[in-house]
């Protein structure tokens, strides 16, 4: 069976790992995921991503791309520091505030734009997220609820708005547009990245604990792309039983 669920409503990816990302109204969708999605990462002394479990504040670093998607090269990442500075990421300054900052010796990686491995990106290529979930979270938890704590990639405009309806697409598929196609994969296991505030870099951890009592600590829908292409905001999304 084959119906349509609602529209893309927000395209959201992350050039550097674990820095707040940016919204687009288009992009490709990769073998990986969204063009750029954790492109970019900051590594430690023994090698491992600087993420916001180690240093939270990094979720105030914001992070875009400064020209057109290329597949020769990724446009250089622009970064807006806590303090309201704008640097470029080839800029060793921020790098070195942050190894201040987090008395770590740090080194920069930027990946292909054919593939992003699995690792910077998160057990699989896209995490989605419902409008009504989010609705219902909001309303569960009592507070206004920033959505780029969960750090989705797609955000879902559902008809029917059910609240936590994707966690029943499990091995089902998605047709965003005319050319990409994913299928669900499993839920999302939340951890304490989402009590860390996007704004104020503060830990609220009521949070996880709502979605753990509440969710079983699941909240949004890892899948993988089957069919590359295109997208934009606004496109249909149809979801089917098989292909």
């Amino acid at each position: 069976m084959t119906i349509q669920i609602g529209t893309l409503s927000e395209i959201m990816r992350h050039p550097v790992k674990s820095m707040t990302g940016e919204a687009v109204t288009e992009t490709m969708v990769m073998n990986y995921g969204l063009y750029g999605d954790r492109s970019h990462v900051i590594l430690d002394e023994k090698q491992s991503f600087l993420t916001i479990t180690q240093f939270p504040s990094l979720v105030r670093y914001q992070a875009s791309f400064s020209a057109h998607e290329s597949l020769d090269g990724y446009p250089e990442p622009v970064i807006v520091t806590p303090e309201g500075v704008t640097v470029k990421w080839s800029d060793s300054t921020w790098l070195k505030e942050l190894e201040t900052k987090t008395s770590k010796q740090l080194t920069k990686k930027v990946y292909h734009p054919e593939h992003v491995p699995i690792g910077p990106i998160e057990e699989e290529h896209l995490l989605i997220l419902t409008d009504a979930s989010l609705q219902a979270l909001e309303e569960s938890w009592g507070k206004q609820t920033d959505q780029r704590r969960f750090r989705p990639n797609l955000k879902l405009n559902l008809f029917e708005k059910t609240p936590f309806v994707e966690q029943a697409w499990e091995g089902k598929y998605l047709r965003i547009g005319k050319e990409v196609l994913i299928q669900f994969t499993k839920p999302c296991e939340r951890c304490m990245i989402i009590t860390v505030d996007p704004k104020t870099g503060e830990k609220q951890p009521e949070l996880l604990k709502k979605i753990a009592q509440e969710h079983e600590n699941f909240f949004g829908m890892y899948a993988r792309v089957i069919q590359a292409g295109n997208i934009s905001t606004n496109d249909k999304v149809l979801l089917l039983d098989e292909v």
